[in-house]
């Protein structure tokens, strides 16, 4: 099993860090920080490049905003160092659930598992 998963990170992106991804953290990445869904963020020793390996799927609406705006440079101190200002209205940040089987479904939808049961609707027989 072990030959496969080294075989699966070397061809795939979306299931964690691929191996080139690995040595090169292991050789030049700085660990700064990580976030609560379990996502590692590392820096160069320069602070040039900014990098996060996913902890599990690779999906970018996983990141918060916190953490994005120091992976793109918006600012410079780290949200485990100095945390952002939050105001009373904002909401928690939540991944992106669209395509996937925690997406909405709204009634009336064939992807719901459970047909939609309307009281307010009659079929027509005609006489």
């Amino acid at each position: 099993m072990g030959i496969l998963n080294s075989l699966l990170r070397a061809v795939t992106w979306w299931n964690g860090s691929t191996l080139n991804t690995s040595l090169y953290t292991s050789r030049k990445g700085k660990k700064v920080g990580e976030d609560d869904q379990g996502n590692v963020f590392y820096q160069t020793a320069d602070g040039k490049r900014r990098w996060v390996i996913f902890n599990g799927e690779a999906e970018a609406s996983r990141i918060s905003p916190d953490w994005h705006g120091w992976l793109h440079h918006t600012f410079d101190e780290m949200p485990a160092s100095k945390p952002l200002a939050h105001k009373s209205w904002e909401k928690p940040h939540h991944e992106n659930l669209t395509g996937t089987m925690l997406a909405y479904a709204p009634a009336g939808s064939i992807r719901r598992p459970e047909p939609a049961t309307r009281a307010d609707y009659e079929a027509w027989s005609p006489e």
